[in-house]
């Protein structure tokens, strides 16, 4: 199977050379989550942070009424943790290990930036790209129906993680409905209608936490 382009607008290590992501690894200490496991929760306060080196992980946090919103969901080569960790004030987010996790956890993160000019840059270019997509989704809330927003992540998901098959581009889902929900900003029963909208169309099909993309053109127009 031929693995589709994975690139993440905050993948971290895919900015940085060879030499300083042996640094970065030879910085921390490996860790792995089960899957399941909460990496951080919201509220905590911590100066370390997590590069992903294996699997996938959800970033959440929680209304006033108790309902669960999905921030994003980050891969292989994501940083997490760096805004709270740099800024000394409490983690904004929960990180919750959506399949076996792997990464590298630094501590001190301030520190090891303090003497890394050039890696520090690029973070900070890496988190305005972050605000941009933040911008871009916000957007997408206010102007998009339900079923466009969910063609929209599931475009995503494709694009980061994807692979083509004869049937199509092939994502595992590591989402459930209730996820899936959580991070198109609308309910359970209207993603269920909005999947079954697009497998009406002949888009996409879909079975237990995985989706296969049939027309990528066609769900890029659903999208719009």
């Amino acid at each position: 199977m031929l693995k589709l382009a994975n690139f993440e607008p905050d993948e971290f290590l895919s900015l940085l050379t060879p030499d300083e992501v042996a640094d970065v690894k030879s910085s921390g200490r490996p860790r792995r989550w089960e899957r399941g496991a909460t990496v951080c929760s919201e509220g905590d306060t911590s100066d370390w942070v997590l590069v992903i080196t294996s699997g996938r992980a959800k970033v959440s946090s929680h209304t006033a009424g108790g309902t669960e919103v999905v921030l994003a969901v980050r891969g292989p080569g994501a940083l997490i943790g760096d805004m709270g960790a740099i800024s000394g004030e409490p983690r904004s987010a929960t990180v919750t290990a959506l399949e076996p996790l792997e990464g590298v956890v630094i501590h001190d993160f301030a520190g090891f930036l303090h003497k890394r000019g050039r890696i520090a840059v690029l973070l900070l270019e890496m988190l305005i790209g972050r605000l941009r997509d933040s911008d871009r989704k916000r957007i997408e809330y206010g102007a998009f129906d339900t079923t466009g927003r969910v063609a929209t992540r599931l475009l995503e998901l494709a694009d980061r993680y994807g692979e083509r098959t004869a049937a199509g581009v092939r994502v595992a889902l590591p989402l459930s409905q209730d996820e899936l929900a959580g991070w198109t900003g609308a309910s359970r029963e209207a993603v269920s209608k909005a999947l079954r909208s697009l497998r009406d169309r002949g888009l996409i099909e879909t079975g237990r936490r995985r989706v296969v993309i049939h027309d990528m053109d066609g769900l890029r127009k659903r999208a719009r």
